[in-house]
């Protein structure tokens, strides 16, 4: 059944395969978005997309495979989007990946060179790619979502503390861009940044039914956090952080 909050919006979802991007994919489309999904893993993408129209009849969901590592593979996606559809009004950068260790003389640089991947080179191509089309929409939304330990790094997360804070780095920089562009009107556009410690879903509380998960925000709520957005006006959202979890 959707709610038609975001009835006409059109809205890219980056990392739509894994469970977090299972959870906006549903939300979005219950919202009355079209949603249209990218991930790296056809099957896995399949399936989220299957998920979200199964959980809304009638609703638009769409996926396709993507090379966020490739600039061009993602302006063509982008173009392609606003081609079919007419307009962008959203991306929602959910890639994710983690490695990490005890001890920060135990770092291994090969961690830095996959979550640089991941977490950096992705939020450079995909922010770069749909920038025009998001100013274009009147109300385009980048949302990052990020991780707490990008504002207070452990001994053991170097690589991936540091890789989520220039990420976050990089979509301010893409808010002061949306800010100087909007000038004396304010922006038209917002680029936000949702923090969590970490993130939990049922198969995780399934595995383990004993474990507290404290701080962690689920995936469903997350979803309903990105919902949200765009029913908050511009200038409030771009350069900020937006904390789903405790502030550390």
């Amino acid at each position: 059944m959707q709610n038609g909050a975001l009835r006409g919006a059109v809205i890219a979802v980056a990392g739509a395969g894994g469970p977090a991007g299972r959870a906006t994919l549903i939300r979005l489309a219950e919202a009355g978005a079209t949603v249209v999904g990218a991930d790296n893993d056809p099957a896995r993408l399949a399936e989220a997309v299957d998920a979200a129209r199964y959980a809304n009849g009638g609703a638009t969901v769409t996926g396709e495979t993507v090379d966020l590592l490739d600039l061009d593979s993602t302006r063509a996606w982008a173009s392609g989007i606003e081609k079919e559809f007419g307009r962008v009004d959203g991306l929602v950068h959910l890639v994710g990946g983690w490695r990490g260790g005890a001890k920060f003389d135990d770092t291994d640089l090969a961690d830095w060179d996959l979550l640089e991947k991941l977490l950096v080179r992705t939020v450079q191509h995909t922010s770069l790619a749909f920038y025009d089309a998001l100013q274009r929409a009147g109300d385009g939304r980048y949302l990052l979502i990020s991780a707490a330990g990008a504002s207070k790094p452990t001994a053991g997360n170097a690589a991936y503390s540091a890789a989520k804070a220039a990420a976050e780095a990089w979509t301010l920089a893409m808010a002061d861009g949306f800010r100087k562009a909007g000038g004396e009107d304010g922006p038209k556009a917002a680029a936000a940044i949702l923090v969590v410690k970490a993130l939990v879903h049922d198969a995780m509380r399934a595995e383990r039914p004993n474990a507290k998960f404290a701080g962690f925000t689920d995936v469903k709520e997350l979803a309903e956090a990105i919902e949200g957005v765009w029913g908050r006006p511009a200038a409030e959202l771009n350069g900020n952080r937006l904390w789903l979890t405790e502030k550390p």
